[in-house]
């Protein structure tokens, strides 16, 4: 690397600290794809997200519809890679997860992982843990979901899961953070 691309990163770097610092003054927390994520979740799906950042597997509770006092842990994957963070705690009702494109699960080198959300996704997390226990798979952070199991918890943009439905408006605001 010479001493141009040191500089150029830099530079790169210093203007993405800016945007990182006007989404933050907006989300009211640090920016990175977790609290940027329930922060998109909580106003398109009217998800009241918890005081603390850090509290145990629960990010919030939905606040209206069918889902209403349900509580909610909230991800977004830049890319969708087949796995998820998945926890043990069973005050947890549902996974809602936003997700970039579908990818294989594989070397980054050479990749991006682009800022959008092709697909929403709701897990019942009881259910996602059961049944990954019956398979035996590892329980905790990048548990290896089946394809199966993505496609049936889809909410976005197929209405798969007849948990939830995303309303026209909803599915609005999803739209603008596509990458087309």
């Amino acid at each position: 690397m010479s001493d141009a691309d040191v500089k150029q990163i830099a530079a790169l770097l210093r203007e993405r600290n800016g945007v990182d610092e006007k989404i933050a003054a907006t989300i009211q927390r640090p920016m990175t794809a977790g609290h940027l994520g329930e922060w998109i979740a909580a106003q398109v799906f009217g998800i009241e997200l918890e005081t603390s950042a850090v509290a145990a597997a629960v990010d919030g509770q939905f606040t209206s519809g069918p889902l209403r006092g349900r509580t909610v842990n909230v991800k977004w994957y830049l890319k969708r890679e087949g796995l998820l963070d998945v926890t043990e705690w069973t005050v947890l009702d549902y996974y809602l997860v936003l997700t970039g494109p579908a990818s294989p699960a594989a070397s980054s080198r050479g990749g991006t992982r682009p800022w959008c959300i092709e697909s929403v996704y709701l897990f019942d997390s009881k259910q996602l843990l059961a049944e990954l226990r019956a398979r035996g798979v590892k329980i905790g952070a990048a548990s290896s979901v089946r394809a199966a199991q993505w496609a049936a918890a889809e909410i976005y943009p197929s209405a798969n899961s007849p948990v939830l439905s995303v309303t026209p408006e909803q599915a609005d605001l999803l739209r603008l953070f596509a990458l087309r």
